[in-house]
């Protein structure tokens, strides 16, 4: 899996999470069902690592017996979590990882690959990237409300009945899920950009990068079509449109896929003439 938490993560941790997730894949298909369930125990040990220093310390400690660590890890959560649960920490905790912040990181990454591989498998992953970008746009624009759900000290239950009133049955149950976690748990985040990590997350796991679009108006369906096989044809593999309507760029549109920005909006044309004149 590629995604920004791996890329964050060094080299022994990289392995130690590559290893986890082969068996998070065998028990999600020994499982087809399970992946809610695994996900949100995974979510609930990643709050539990993240406020015991001393517990996550331990089990990234490489200088203690894998078979220990693995030990105390099921001497810890047996009867708390499921058995598959169980087996995907004890194998986590087994492995070799370069710090105990990095523990954590991949615990939770491979509590959103498991929400994911779930909504794939019931044909859900499309509707749930779309609904993770389009709420970041949403919040995005609404600055207020993004500070209240970002306040660290604001109440949590407050927070997450916010959350619920905001989305709702109008969402996927795994779009909520990894809302409501990113909320609940921001780990260092910002919520925009959390949001928009978990939506490009959920391209990837479709192997299709992500271009940001923002048109003048309302693209239909065959102008997205078009858009979407010439992209496809400049960076040589699928690509995911999320779509943004900006009436200020005048007409035209504005695509960003990674780093790179191609402006044929008519206010980014006037501002290339303005710097070619000036």
């Amino acid at each position: 899996m590629t995604s920004t938490v791996t890329s964050a993560l060094h080299a022994a941790s990289r392995e130690a999470l590559a290893a986890v997730e082969l068996t998070l894949l065998d028990v999600l298909e020994a499982t087809p069902t399970g992946s809610a369930a695994l996900g949100g125990e995974l979510f609930a040990v990643v709050g539990l690592f993240d406020r015991e220093i001393g517990l996550r310390r331990t089990l990234a400690d490489s200088s203690t017996a894998p078979e220990a660590r693995a030990r105390l890890v099921t001497d810890l959560l047996t009867g708390k979590v499921g058995v598959d649960t169980l087996k995907v920490l004890t194998t986590a905790a087994s492995a070799r990882w370069s710090s105990p912040r990095e523990l954590v990181d991949g615990l939770e990454s491979l509590a959103v690959t498991a929400l994911l591989v779930g909504a794939e498998r019931a044909g859900r992953l499309d509707a749930v990237e779309d609904e993770l970008f389009r709420l970041g746009r949403i919040l995005a624009d609404q600055s207020e409300l993004e500070q209240v759900l970002s306040n660290r000290t604001g109440d949590l239950d407050g927070k997450r009945a916010l959350v619920r009133e905001l989305i709702g049955s109008k969402v996927d149950a795994t779009t909520e899920t990894l809302v409501q976690n990113l909320v609940a748990r921001p780990r260092g985040r910002q919520l925009v950009p959390g949001l928009e990590a978990l939506a490009a997350e959920a391209a990837r796991r479709r192997e299709r990068s992500v271009a940001h679009v923002v048109s003048s108006g309302v693209l239909s369906a065959e102008q997205q079509e078009r858009l979407s096989a010439t992209l496809q044809r400049i960076y040589s593999r699928p690509i995911a449109l999320h779509l943004e309507v900006d009436p200020a760029i005048g007409g035209g549109l504005v695509v960003r896929v990674g780093d790179e920005v191609i402006d044929g909006s008519t206010s980014g044309q006037l501002d290339a003439l303005r710097r070619r004149f000036s």
